[in-house]
């Protein structure tokens, strides 16, 4: 994709949480661009999925969505072609292949930390900060307080390495 079109067709952050849910929901192919740590969590009636560069967002993947947080400096752009929308829907499908393996652990304190430590390796830690312990839990079947419970753990832990 070429500068000039990436400008023309990009969708930034500026765009509220809502007008991004709307077009989601409208049916419209996007693909989170893959040029960007940025990405989409996308609520779903009873589960959450990641939806990181360079996947497809919108058509029929996500036109049940109630809710969507965007990650990081989010950019969304149409696929020019039939090639670009075939990759972003098979880079879908591996996003979601890499959280359902993160679902395969049977203990839950486990796979919530395992989806922190995703995206923490992945985001800086003021953007993973910001991101609610509910759409992790989604993300991985825990209750958000598991979440909570990791993360207070982690903070705790980093003071103390501090003194």
């Amino acid at each position: 994709m070429t500068n000039a079109s990436l400008n023309h067709q990009e969708h930034t952050d500026s765009n509220s949480a809502c007008e991004i849910l709307n077009q989601l929901n409208s049916g419209t192919l996007l693909m989170v661009n893959s040029r960007r740590r940025n990405g989409l969590i996308i609520y779903k009636r009873y589960h959450a999925e990641f939806a990181g560069p360079g996947a497809a967002v919108g058509s029929f993947f996500d036109v049940d969505c109630q809710a969507v947080i965007p990650v990081g400096d989010l950019s969304l752009v149409h696929p020019e072609n039939q090639e670009e929308r075939q990759k972003a829907y098979l880079i879908r499908r591996q996003w979601i292949r890499l959280t359902h393996q993160l679902t395969d652990n049977p203990v839950s304190l486990q796979r919530a930390q395992m989806i922190l430590s995703q995206f923490e390796n992945y985001f800086d830690p003021a953007t993973v900060a910001r991101l609610p312990d509910e759409a992790f839990a989604l993300m991985v079947g825990v209750l958000p307080q598991t979440v909570g419970i990791l993360r207070r753990g982690m903070d705790t832990m980093k003071v103390r390495a501090k003194t």
